[in-house]
């Protein structure tokens, strides 16, 4: 019988199992590890992982990206809300992210949205509940675009073509 944290070949999700890292060695081969709500305190330990594409580590206590290089080659989507995320020093070395997914963090600075230009492969993310973020302001859509031209979707909405004309001619 398969253990109920196993979804399908390719993931598997350990969230609100009081899991802490280091990870089980059963999870080598999985190309999505999810573990929110573990109350893990940092990333770490996930060397083994060369086929990891999806981390999940959302509703946790996580204050910085560090110890990603493990995964960074592969990684392309980070899900990470709810946490007590601060900087995004440390996501330079994903170069193939996605999709970042980090609603309700602690992100005040427009110069941390800056550092994620190293990731020239990053078409999503969200950002909604994070200090630095103006829902009301058309102007945060507008310099997000500016500052990273490749997005396709910012907290959950399509970029449209006036949007990114806007952005352009700025």
């Amino acid at each position: 019988m398969t253990h109920p944290s196993v979804r399908s070949a390719d993931a598997l999700s350990l969230s609100r199992r009081g899991i802490a890292l280091p990870l089980p060695t059963a999870t080598a081969t999985k190309r999505h590890l999810a573990l929110s709500t573990n109350s893990i305190a940092a990333i770490q330990n996930l060397a083994g992982l060369e086929n990891l594409k999806v981390l999940s580590l959302g509703r946790n206590q996580i204050k910085k990206f560090d110890n990603i290089e493990a995964v960074s080659s592969t990684l392309e989507e980070i899900w990470i809300s709810y946490n007590l995320i601060e900087s995004l020093s440390g996501l330079e070395k994903a170069k193939g992210l996605k999709k970042l997914y980090m609603s309700n963090n602690l992100i005040a600075k427009w110069s941390e949205i800056e550092k994620l230009q190293a990731n020239p492969e990053l078409e999503e993310v969200l950002f909604v509940g994070n200090p630095f973020v103006d829902e009301d302001n058309a102007a945060y859509r507008i310099q997000m675009i500016k500052t990273l031209p490749n997005l396709k979707k910012i907290d959950g909405l399509p970029v449209d073509v006036d949007e990114r004309e806007a952005a352009q001619a700025e």
